[in-house]
């Protein structure tokens, strides 16, 4: 036999390579969030949105996940984070973004009208409460040291201030409805009580966690959280807070450019199911829909809304803004 032909008898005895299935097609979505439902998107919906995805799609999804105090975790995001999905605190958070060209679709017209979770301002205090707790005069007290975080810094810092003022302009916490110096003045002597403003409402409730403090200005959730890991910690609800709404969207710019444009508005359509809900509600944030939460939740008096209070143009320019409400009650020494 020549030479080429034993080479050609060679060649053909080789084994054909292997043809299985070839791997699945791997995806990476950014979510950038503010702290505090830091366990229920990791350890819950996460999980759950990459089982929909590979069984609608077949791909798989890895999740690069960022948590910081939602005002700093904005400006991360317009300073060039891409991130695909914000889930943030409060709207005026989520607008940072849509003012710097980086969300360019409407972002409210969407499921919740945006929102994706609700919490309630709370009080955390130390097991059995026994300072005796009741409302947001007692934080004023001599005797009782509060932690809330930095408002320049923290959505939930801005959720516990309307929280305390909210109240005391609808009339509550031994304020007369509408009198805004009175608002004013309960908001300082909660402020004057202040021991430490950590940076984000997880640093805030770590912190007294180790014993800082007699009582917490908080989400409701981080207590439920603490509580279900284990955590010696009760909470109360004053008859008259602010009922927290969290916003989520897509980063349009950043998605698209990731060609996430789909996947990212998938998974903004997926935190609003009832699975996800539920997912939620199991960290202890409150569903969209007030018929899916929880039973045996605490119901106060007078839950009221941003809405309620004029909206958040209205709060910006009252409370937050140079020389409102907030910089009135806190003072030169308070950032």
């Amino acid at each position: 036999m020549s030479p080429s032909l034993l080479l050609l008898a060679a060649c053909s005895s080789e084994p054909a390579a292997p043809t299985g299935p070839a791997a699945p097609v791997e995806r990476v979505l950014t979510l950038a969030a503010y702290t505090t439902p830091r366990e229920a998107y990791g350890k819950a919906v996460l999980p759950a949105f990459a089982a929909h995805w590979k069984a609608k799609t077949g791909e798989v999804v890895r999740f690069e996940e960022s948590y910081q105090a939602s005002g700093a975790q904005a400006r991360a995001v317009k300073e060039g984070f891409e991130a695909d999905v914000v889930a943030l605190s409060l709207e005026p958070d989520v607008d940072v973004l849509t003012e710097a060209g980086l969300i360019t679709h409407d972002w409210r017209s969407g499921p919740g009208a945006g929102m994706v979770t609700r919490s309630l301002a709370v009080i955390a205090v130390r097991p059995g409460n026994p300072k005796g707790i009741a409302d947001w005069t007692d934080l004023g007290r001599a005797d009782v040291e509060v932690l809330t975080p930095n408002v320049r810094t923290s959505g939930g810092a801005m959720w516990n201030v309307l929280g305390i003022w909210g109240a005391a302009i609808r009339g509550h916490a031994g304020v007369t409805a509408g009198d805004e110096a009175g608002a004013t003045a309960l908001l300082k002597g909660v402020l004057g009580r202040v021991r430490v403003m950590d940076k984000g409402a997880r640093e805030s409730i770590v912190s007294f966690e180790k014993g800082v403090g007699d009582a917490a200005i908080t989400y409701e959730n981080e207590v439920l959280v603490a509580q279900k890991e284990g955590r010696s910690m009760d909470y109360v609800v004053p008859p008259s807070t602010v009922v927290i709404e969290n916003p989520i969207a897509v980063v349009d710019t950043y998605a698209e450019r990731h060609g996430n444009g789909a996947l990212a508005a998938e998974f903004v359509q997926f935190v609003h199911t009832a699975e996800a809900q539920a997912a939620f509600a199991t960290y202890g944030l409150r569903p969209i829909d007030a018929a899916a939460v929880p039973a045996g939740l605490p119901t106060p008096a007078d839950p009221f809304t941003v809405a309620d209070l004029g909206g958040w143009p209205a709060v910006k320019a009252r409370v937050f803004a140079k020389g409102g409400a907030y910089d009135q009650a806190a003072g030169a020494g308070t950032p």
